[in-house]
């Protein structure tokens, strides 16, 4: 069979996928927290004492060379003080700030060469937060006046959060891409994601909340052979016999789903939660999962309703195609969470 245009960009795009960290479930963005200790000196013109942490990937240029900038009338007490905690590096500092910090600008400089964003929460002593982000575009936040509130601020960050991890964590992605390759008609796509759906967010809330918990590291491999498992039954699948997956999708879904669940509250676990506001954030990051991944089924059928039109005879092959580079990829992050 001749290789089409088409199928040479499916293969550039796992291609390109393969190239990514094969940690691929974890969403790892730098954090910064500043948490007061003494003195209310937030937004009035008293002096204060501030703990800070920021905390980045071991593996990235921003976790070696990253630094901190502080808002201007804050100043180190000592040196930071370093430790590896998994694949992050953890820097603890305490600070003197000389009137308030509302107003003063927070930043994380070599943020805008990475690839990744910030997440920088500022606790006050009476337990408010106020959390910011800080992206390769935006490296500098201005810290705003805590009566201001934080709670749309919560929502915002942690939503937008939900539909990056879904959209850039690859491995979410593929399976609920070889879902939609799997099965016909919008109605059982759309009764087989609703149950995938249902599953991650009991999995993701019961564990954020502490009701339950898997290691991290065998439920990353299961996801990876989740994939692995589709893939197959994509290119084994025949018109006239319907697979296990085939014929009870949902139940397949919502398994696997629970699993899926898992990866996300690890990859929450990696960000971390305000002290506030906690089932807010919980809300806001599961609605940005939900809407990423209406995003990714809303593409791939409309992808394959056009490939369907142009090239009705190839649809079955690029399916194919696709389902065999999805699986090998998914091997290789299983392999690679088993051994690496």
């Amino acid at each position: 069979m001749r290789v089409s245009c088409l199928n040479r960009a499916f293969l550039c795009l796992v291609l390109a996928l393969g190239l990514t960290p094969s940690f691929a479930d974890e969403l790892r963005p730098a954090y910064i927290e500043i948490t007061e200790r003494s003195t209310d000196s937030w937004s009035d013109t008293g002096s204060g004492n501030w703990s800070l942490l920021w905390k980045a990937s071991a593996k990235s240029n921003l976790g070696r060379n990253g630094r901190v900038l502080l808002p201007q009338n804050c100043q180190l007490e000592g040196d930071f003080q370093t430790k590896r905690s998994n694949t992050n590096l953890i820097r603890t500092a305490s600070l003197t700030c000389s009137g308030p910090i509302a107003g003063q600008t927070i930043g994380l400089l070599g943020l805008e060469k990475s690839s990744t964003d910030a997440l920088v929460r500022i606790k006050s002593l009476s337990d408010e937060t106020i959390t910011l982000r800080l992206t390769a575009k935006e490296s500098r936040a201005v810290i705003p006046v805590l009566e201001q509130g934080a709670s749309g601020n919560v929502a915002a960050t942690y939503f937008g959060l939900g539909v990056e991890h879904i959209l850039f964590g690859y491995d979410h992605l593929l399976f609920v891409l070889c879902l939609v390759l799997l099965l016909t008609g919008w109605k059982r796509i759309a009764w087989t994601i609703t149950a995938f759906t249902i599953a991650h967010s009991i999995s993701l809330i019961g564990t954020t909340l502490g009701l339950f918990w898997l290691p991290q590291k065998p439920v990353e491999a299961i996801i990876a052979l989740s994939i692995v498992f589709l893939a197959i039954e994509i290119i084994k699948s025949k018109p006239d016999q319907l697979r296990l997956s085939e014929r009870n999708p949902w139940i397949v879904a919502f398994l696997f789903g629970l699993l899926h669940g898992f990866g996300f509250a690890g990859a929450l676990a990696e960000i971390g939660l305000p002290s506030v506001d906690v089932p807010l954030a919980l809300l806001s990051f599961n609605l940005g999962v939900e809407i990423g991944q209406l995003l990714i089924v809303a593409t791939a059928l409309f992808s394959l309703a056009i490939i369907h039109k142009a090239w009705p005879q190839r649809i079955r092959a690029v399916k194919f195609f696709s389902a065999y580079l999805i699986g090998s990829l998914a091997m290789y992050w299983l392999i690679d969470r088993l051994f690496g």
